[in-house]
């Protein structure tokens, strides 16, 4: 076999592997990244609108069904109802609430749904006794469907971290 044959049979044999795990092994693609980024603009989005009280800048971004669970376990079925939900909270618990954003996942599940888990820092929330509740942290679990070239949340539950 000639010198210039093996190194393309070697050649061959060692980059197939090497292709096969970019295709299969994760390897973010342009695509991917575009993507996330999207879904991180969103969550700032809506980060920013809850921080001005802004029902609709917090809202905009819900499929029409989506369906949006409290940490007290409020449960909202449909933009709409999360409008409407998120007013009441603005109008009450949340008057003088802010969060941050301490960390943000997001997984692309499939081609066109993805999932994020969003670590919030909340503060300035009351108690139904009206009674100031101490800063605390709050993980969000979001579910997201492209539609139409646009990133939205299509179900959203928040729980209370106890550490």
């Amino acid at each position: 076999m000639s010198r210039g044959l093996l190194i393309a049979v070697v050649s061959a044999v060692t980059a197939g592997p090497a292709v096969t795990f970019t295709m299969i092994g994760g390897a973010q693609t342009s695509s991917d990244r575009q993507d996330e980024e999207a879904i991180r603009k969103v969550i700032m989005e809506m980060t920013e609108g809850f921080n001005k009280h802004d029902v609709k800048a917090a809202t905009k971004m819900y499929t029409p069904d989506a369906d949006f669970v409290t940490v007290r376990g409020e449960a909202y079925k449909g933009a709409a109802d999360i409008e409407r939900g998120l007013a009441a909270i603005f109008a009450t618990r949340a008057k003088d609430a802010t969060l941050k954003t301490l960390d943000v996942t997001v997984r692309l599940v499939r081609r066109g749904v993805a999932i994020a888990h969003v670590t919030n820092e909340f503060n300035g929330f009351v108690d139904p006794d009206g009674q100031k509740v101490p800063t605390h942290r709050e993980l969000s679990l979001r579910v997201f469907v492209k539609e139409k070239g646009t990133w939205r949340v299509t179900a959203f539950h928040n729980t209370r971290l106890l550490r």
